[in-house]
C-alpha cells in the first residue's frame, strides 16, 4: 500500500481533476449517513489515503460534529505514518464526497527526518502532534498566511494554541528540497505547506473545518 501511495505521488500529472478543484461553496458540519461516508471512503481510498487513516478521521469529524466543534464539511487528512518526500495531506469535501487536494506537508523537527515517528504535545518539543484539530481564522505571521489550529483531544494535542501550532507555508516544502536531501525540511511543529500551496489550502479549511493528524 505505501508503494501503491508513492507511485501514485510520481505520476502526480495524472491526479484526477477533482483534485485540484476550486473551494466549493461552504456546507455546515453535518453527521454522514453510511451511503455518504461509504462514498468519501471511495473517493479517498481512490485518491491515494488509506483505509485506516481516512477511517480514523472520519470517526473524529463524527465526534467533532456531535460536540459542536465542527462547523464545516470538510475534513483534512495527514498520514504521518507516510514519509514526508511523499503528498501526504488530503483535503476532503464530505458533502460532495470530492478530494480537493493533495499536497506536501513537513513535520516538526522533534518528530524525527523523513519518517515522523515521534509526536509531543508539550512546548519547546518541535515536535507535531496528532488528533483532531478544528481550524480557526486566519493571520498574516512571520509565515505569511497562516491559520491556527485548536487541538480537541486532551492530552494529546490540546496544547496547539498555546504552543503556535499552524498551518502556513515554508520554504523548505519544496520538490527542490527533496531532490537535494531526499526529504522536507521541518517546522517547529506546524503542519507546514509549499509556498505556493499554502494560501489556497488555508482559504479551503479555515473557519471551523476538522484537521486530523493520523499515524498508524
Amino acid at each position: 500500500m505505501r508503494l501503491r501511495a508513492a507511485l501514485f505521488v510520481l505520476g502526480a500529472a495524472c491526479l484526477p481533476s477533482a483534485i485540484r478543484a476550486e473551494a466549493p461553496t461552504p456546507v455546515p458540519a453535518v453527521a454522514l449517513d453510511s451511503t455518504s461516508r461509504a462514498a468519501v471512503v471511495a473517493a479517498a481510498e481512490g485518491a491515494g489515503l488509506e483505509a485506516p487513516a481516512i477511517r480514523a478521521a472520519l470517526a473524529a469529524y463524527r465526534r467533532a460534529v456531535a460536540n459542536g466543534a465542527a462547523k464545516r464539511a470538510i475534513l483534512t487528512v495527514i498520514d504521518y505514518s507516510l514519509p514526508s518526500h511523499v503528498k501526504r495531506l488530503w483535503v476532503l469535501d464530505l458533502a460532495r464526497a470530492r478530494v480537493l487536494a493533495r499536497e506536501f506537508v513537513a513535520h516538526g523537527r522533534g518528530s524525527g527526518a523523513d519518517l515522523a515517528d515521534r509526536f509531543s504535545n508539550r512546548e519547546n518539543s518541535y515536535a507535531s502532534s496528532l488528533g483532531a484539530f478544528v481550524t480557526g481564522q486566519t493571520y498574516d505571521g512571520k509565515n505569511g498566511l497562516s491559520l491556527r489550529l485548536e487541538g480537541l483531544d486532551a492530552g494529546v494535542n490540546d496544547r496547539a494554541l498555546d504552543r503556535g501550532i499552524v498551518v502556513h507555508g515554508a520554504w523548505y516544502v519544496s520538490q527542490d528540497m527533496i531532490r537535494r536531501f531526499g526529504r522536507l525540511g521541518r517546522s517547529e511543529g506546524c503542519p507546514a505547506l509549499s509556498t505556493v500551496e499554502a494560501p489556497r489550502i488555508i482559504h479551503l479549511i479555515e473557519g471551523g473545518s476538522v484537521l486530523y493528524a493520523y499515524h498508524s
